[in-house]
């Protein structure tokens, strides 16, 4: 549970790698990237290691 936020922007980051590289989707892949830096900012606030 600790590390679930750092994860999910893991997933995100990999999620918007793919489709930069592998598929055109347009804003979706801006969306996945703007939440994965949020993800890990959040995660940076609150003080824990990344």
């Amino acid at each position: 549970m600790n590390y679930l936020l750092y994860i999910i922007a893991i997933i995100l980051l990999i999620g918007w790698v793919i489709g930069a590289f592998v598929f055109t989707l347009g804003k979706l892949v801006h969306i996945l990237l703007v939440l994965a830096i949020i993800a890990i900012l959040i995660r940076l606030i609150r003080g824990k290691r990344v």
